[in-house]
């Protein structure tokens, strides 16, 4: 997957998933960008195999598909969102990041 980085919500997801996937060179900033990743990835079979064989070496080591991870880092999120409703404490930004260790 390559992607167009933009405002739009699919924009927004794809860069943050490749980002997340430690792929941000497969996100062009400008549609002239993405034309030509697109052509050099079509035209480059050796650098699309390689490209190929990192995600899926990736796969296995990414936190993006630690599924038991993310479980548990939602399941922390909901249990302070509770803490802090049934303190009464004013809303605030929760990041999860900072509750997953």
């Amino acid at each position: 997957m390559i992607t167009l980085r933009g405002s739009h919500f699919a924009s927004r997801v794809s860069a943050s998933l490749l980002t997340a996937f430690g792929l941000p060179g497969l996100i062009a900033d400008t549609i002239e960008a993405y034309r030509d990743l697109a052509i050099s990835l079509a035209r480059d079979a050796a650098r699309l195999a390689g490209l190929w064989a990192d995600i899926e070496n990736r796969r296995a080591t990414a936190p993006l598909f630690d599924t038991a991870l993310f479980a548990r880092g939602l399941e922390r999120a909901y249990g302070e969102m509770w803490r802090r409703h049934a303190a009464g404490e004013a809303v605030r930004r929760l990041v999860v990041a900072d509750i997953t260790g």
